[in-house]
Formats: structure tokens, sequence, C-alpha cells
């Protein structure tokens, strides 16, 4: 199997190029490797798909910065039924072609619509919901049951939409063919194009006697329950494709997908930063003038953590692999453990009679005010 191309070399741009430079250029290598205007050219369509490829990767703000980090692995590992973590997987020249339609438009509905939603032969729509998990959920990978409602199958006529024992008939329209040419207008001059039939759908055939259930579209609202494999390592607004687990198609048409967000919510002891966990930890004043041994909370359970004399406030700390799961990979991020000074509200008379000696040994040693004195 051929190595893919950098996406970045395939555009022909730099690695920090804006959103409107990728935009350009990917706009010009289409309109000069589109199949119309090269159709003697064995070549041109691959060009025209690798192009699309690396467009659909490096628009979306979030799918580039998993390319960024992870190359094309980002794209290519399965994380859930039916599809890749991200969205993102190899792109045939169908979806090639639907995707160039979704952006500019102008080359006629070549392929009957292709994947956009409720497009092409009664194919049901996308939908899109959104799964709350906490943080030690998206550590360790979690299953979740998801209810969706959704039109599903008619059960009346088995998703046929004709009334039992009815049949269909060829679509006056375009006589079963499914088909009906248009003359559009394009970057390239005026095209005759071929586009999915508007009384059928694309079918070629209508319902005769449409089932009462369903009013002959095959499908009624129902629901269905997905089960979800969230992997380790996700972060809030990540998110899985899942194919076949959209609307219903009407009469037979192909079933939408479905998008599944993640909202990973806020731990009451870490911050999350990125893959890195973050957590503070109160020493009192005393114990970093002369050092102490302290028990630091992990995913993993509590770890000892030495904390040398002499020690300031908001010193950090880092435990190697101690922080969330990377996405794709088998490592970890860090843990940073910032070391803060804890003063008590009051102190007892006793007390301050004993820390005023200790006070007055201490004043000359203090520096002046300035920047720089908290590393």
């Amino acid at each position: 199997m051929a190595q893919k191309r950098d996406y970045y070399e395939v555009l022909e741009i730099g690695r920090d190029a804006g959103e409107a430079e990728i935009k350009k250029a990917y706009r010009k290598l289409a309109i000069k490797h589109h199949p119309d205007r090269n159709p003697d050219d064995p070549t041109a369509a691959e060009k025209f798909r690798e192009a699309t490829e690396a467009y659909e990767a490096l628009k979306d703000p979030q799918k580039r910065a998993q390319y960024d980090q992870y190359g094309h692995a980002a794209f290519e590992q399965p994380s859930g039924p039916g599809g890749g973590f991200g969205g993102m997987g190899g792109m045939d020249m169908n979806d090639a072609l639907a995707s160039f339609l979704r952006n500019f438009g102008g080359f006629g509905d070549v392929f009957g619509g292709g994947g956009g939603a409720g497009g092409g032969r009664g194919r049901g729509r996308d939908l899109q919901v959104k799964v709350a998990i906490t943080l030690r959920e998206a550590a360790d990978g979690v299953h979740k049951k998801v209810k969706l409602r959704k039109q599903v199958a008619c059960k009346e006529c088995g998703g046929s939409g004709g009334a039992h024992g009815s049949g269909a008939s060829d679509c006056p329209e375009c006589h079963g063919s499914g088909r009906r040419r248009q003359v559009v207008r394009t970057l390239l001059g005026q095209m005759v194009t071929e586009v999915a039939c508007n009384r059928c759908g694309g079918r070629g055939s209508v319902v005769t006697d449409p089932c009462g259930a369903c009013r002959g579209t095959g499908t009624v609202r129902g629901e269905e329950t997905v089960e979800v494999r969230i992997p380790a390592g996700v972060s809030r607004g990540n998110y899985m494709d899942m194919q076949g687990h959209g609307d219903g198609g009407e009469r037979g048409g192909r079933t939408g997908d479905l998008r599944v967000v993640f909202d990973v919510s806020e731990d009451e002891i870490f911050e999350r930063r990125g893959d890195d966990l973050l957590i503070d930890v109160p020493v009192s004043p005393v114990d970093l003038m002369l050092g102490v041994k302290v028990e630091v909370p992990t995913l993993d359970g509590r770890v000892a953590l030495k904390v040398p004399a002499g020690t300031q406030t908001h010193k950090v700390f880092r435990l190697r692999g101690k922080g969330m799961p990377r996405l794709h990979r088998s490592d970890r991020g860090d843990q940073l453990v910032r070391i803060l000074a804890w003063t008590p509200d009051k102190l007892s008379a006793d007390e301050k009679a004993r820390l005023e000696p200790l006070r007055a040994g201490l004043a000359s040693r203090v520096p002046a005010p300035g920047r720089g004195l908290v590393d």
C-alpha cells in the first residue's frame, strides 16, 4: 500500500497556513484536477481525491490539530462501531466529489447527492447527540448507552412505504430512471449533468397505495438504544461518527449516520491541561522551610512526593506518565503538582509568641520586592 503524502505537501502550503489560504489552495487544485475537466488523464482523479482528503482534514480546526500531532494515524485507527475517531478516514472518489459539491458546488450532482444529510435516494438524516462523561471516565475509557429519538423503519409496511400487498410503479417524472438532466453554469462554463429526480427522490418508483401508518415514507418516529465505546483520552468537543445510526432512510433508503460529541465535565481535584493534569497541594510555611514528604492524589492512587527544604510557594513538580492517556498512542501525559504555601487564618497567643523570635531572625533574609521572585 502506497504511503500517504503529507496533507500540507498535497495542498502545496506551509504548516502555518490560515483558513483562507487552505481553501484557496484546495480550490485551485480541485479545479485543475477535476475529473470532468480531465476525462483522458487517469491520474487526475486520484490527485483530485487526494487534494480533497487533505482539505477535509485541514479545514476543520479539531481535525487539523489531531493531524499536526499524530499525522495520518489520527484518522486511521478505529475507536467505535462504524468509523474512526474524529470523523476522518479513507476517502473514495464519491466522497471527494460530494465534498467538492458541498464546499463549492458548480459541477452538478454527479453521484446523486453523495454523503450529505438527507441526500440521494431517500437517505436518512444524520443525527448528533452529546454524551456527558466525567474526567475519570475519559481517563479510563467507558461504554455509554444512548437512547435516540429517530426515524425507524415502519413495522406496518416493513419500510416499503406501500400498504399491505401493494407495490410501486415507475415514476412518471423520470420514467423509472431516478435521474433527470439539467444544465448548470460552472467555473469551467456551461455543463449538462444528471441529478436525482425530485418526484421520486432518485428511487425511480413511486408508491401507488401509501401505507397508512407512515404515509408512504417507510419510516415512523421511534427509539433506538446505541452503545458507544468511548476511547480513553477524549477531550471536551471531541466526537465520534457512527455509521448507520441516524434516521432511517425513506422506503429502504440508506440510514443516516450519528455523530457523538463528548462533553467531559470538570473534576473536583484535577485541572486538565491538554494531556496533563494539574493539582494544587497546600503545605505549611514551616514544611516549605524544613522540607516535607506529602501524599499526592493521582488517577492511579496516592503517591509520595518529596518537597525539598527551601521550596518556594507555587513551585511545580512533574510526575511523569501520571496524566491523561493520549489518543491513538500508548503513553500518557504528566501530572503537575503545584505546591502552595498555606497559612492559618488565626493564631493563638502562644503560637504567636513562639513565632516572633523566628520572624525576627528571618527578617533580614527576606529579598526586596521585584520581578522573578517566584519561579
